[in-house]
């Protein structure tokens, strides 16, 4: 049996070979990428933190009863934000939201048109079902290691990571929405003269915009399951008190921070959830 492993394939060093070429020859791209990325969740921070807490839980808590119509969440978003101030965790509390709502964007923005292109193309689904099956099962720490040799310390690697991990949802949820799509409807549009392109917008995106929004609160509880992970790369926000509390063994702290995550984690469910869900809170 020693001829087996005498003869080991070298995964690792050529894995290890391509982050450095990547290192090498896309410094600039990579660059350019943080520097994008970082802008966006500064704004979101900005827009999230610059005004007084009352006046953001006052927006927030006006936003769910906008998408939801219902008292029963705005109560909830309201009261669970004012806990999550009283506790002390606004700020990182704004730091996890930006960083959800800013992987939450980047994922649906690509997912959605690969999703569409899967749907359409089933040699397209072919050549990425087994990429989507390893981004979904691979440890999360082995990503973290170029992501962090590529970004650097701070959010943006951390984002990276959370894209990676969460961007299967949105892409095969767009794919099943659009391929369980009646064909009849399909037929019957293009018999009164649809192209391609209408037939898309106007028949197979609005059937399938029930599993697109599933894949939308898939995507941001997948991002918030990422938030402690990502503290570990340098992203701020309420991974970091977690990380303390395990270094430290600090009980009380864990469970404040752990609280606060699941509280964000419930109203962001709640105000984004399908309608055939149900409004209770």
């Amino acid at each position: 049996m020693n001829w087996i492993t005498d003869s080991k394939i070298p995964i690792g060093p050529l894995a290890k070979s391509f982050v450095d070429w990547l290192t090498s020859n896309g410094e600039w791209f990579f660059n350019q990428l943080a520097f994008l990325l970082s802008h966006v969740i500064d704004g979101l921070l900005l827009v999230l933190q610059k005004p007084h807490p009352l006046i953001v839980i006052a927006v927030i808590s006006a936003l769910a009863f906008w998408l939801r119509r219902s008292i029963a969440i705005t109560l909830f978003t309201c009261l669970g934000l004012l806990l999550i101030m009283n506790q002390g965790y606004w700020k990182e509390t704004t730091e996890t939201l930006a960083l959800v709502l800013a992987s939450t964007f980047v994922s649906m923005v690509i997912g959605i048109p690969l999703g569409i292109a899967a749907a359409r193309r089933a040699w397209v689904y072919a050549a990425m079902r087994p990429v989507l099956d390893l981004m979904q099962t691979i440890p999360t720490f082995v990503y973290l290691i170029p992501a962090l040799i590529l970004f650097g310390l701070g959010m943006v690697p951390g984002l990276i990571a959370t894209v990676i991990f969460a961007i299967p949802a949105p892409i095969r949820l767009t794919r099943l929405g659009i391929i369980s799509t009646p064909p009849s409807l399909v037929e019957a549009a293009v018999a009164f003269g649809a192209r391609p392109m209408q037939v898309l917008r106007k028949v197979e995106l609005p059937f399938a915009a029930p599993q697109i929004m599933a894949g939308l609160t898939q995507t941001i509880m997948l991002s918030l399951s990422m938030v402690v992970i990502a503290a570990l790369v340098g992203a701020d926000g309420l991974g970091v008190p977690v990380v303390r509390a395990l270094n430290t063994v600090n009980v009380a702290k864990g469970f404040e921070a752990g609280l606060c995550i699941v509280i964000l984690a419930i109203i962001l469910d709640r105000m984004f959830r399908t309608a055939g869900e149900g409004d209770g809170a």
